[in-house]
């Protein structure tokens, strides 16, 4: 099944066009004709099945024929990433945690951070298509970037963790998540949080975990931490 992405749809709607862009997607590249039946999310739990009525590729219309709600799974989970360097190296990262089943993704400013400023434009397209290739319902957020110690200090739900290398007392992630939960993890930028970022996130009931015994780039320890959660959230 190929699916495609309209945040305006609602379970009241009978009739839509899609945009210039999209049709000509739609009609020219996949070829889709009168007839053809499409399904597209809202990115809010919604699959809604659609029949071609226009197969134009300035304005290609569509009726709705039924639609579908998908719960959400029984856990959330945050990851709060710092931007890498190479820019290339976190969309990565945003396209394969959106297929393992991220919920928010906040990029922070670390003292060590040698990316300040983001492409959030560019990454929510992202967000959106890996949405779609993997057959999510549910779009994934992703906050404006904000800086280490000011996320730390605000009100968070769950369960808070900080992944860190530095030789200090840590658990293993996997055995420290609970099933069933909200989860928001901290993981830091090339070079890893400093000694007093790592302090000032315990002083705010952030428990220290690790990711196994090797040392991992910020996109792979990211990933890693996605699919910790996901499976032991598997039923």
């Amino acid at each position: 099944m190929q699916l495609f992405y309209n945040p305006d749809l609602s379970e009241q709607t009978s009739e839509f066009a899609f945009s210039k862009e999209e049709s000509r997607h739609v009609v020219k590249v996949l070829r889709k004709k009168e007839g053809d039946v499409l399904h597209i999310t809202n990115g809010k739990g919604w699959c809604f099945k659609a029949v071609i009525t226009v197969a134009n590729q300035n304005k290609c219309i569509i009726e709705v024929v039924s639609h579908v709600f998908h719960e959400k799974k029984p856990y959330t989970l945050h990851l709060a990433v710092a931007p890498t360097k190479l820019n290339d190296r976190y969309e990565w990262f945003l396209e394969k945690a959106t297929e393992i089943g991220v919920d928010t993704i906040t990029p922070i400013i670390c003292d060590r951070s040698e990316r300040k400023h983001v492409k959030l434009v560019r990454y929510e397209k992202i967000l959106q298509s890996a949405m779609k290739q993997s057959l999510h319902y549910y779009l994934p957020k992703i906050n404006e970037p904000i800086q280490f110690n000011t996320f730390v200090n605000l009100k968070h739900q769950g369960e808070i963790f900080i992944a860190h290398c530095e030789d200090a007392a840590k658990k293993s992630l996997k055995n420290e998540v609970q099933p069933k939960t909200e989860v928001l993890i901290l993981i830091g930028p090339e070079g890893d949080f400093t000694d007093k970022e790592i302090l000032q996130a315990l002083q705010n009931d952030f428990k220290p975990v690790t990711l196994g015994q090797t040392r991992l780039r910020t996109e792979t320890a990211a990933i890693v931490a996605a699919h910790s959660v996901a499976f032991i959230n598997e039923n």
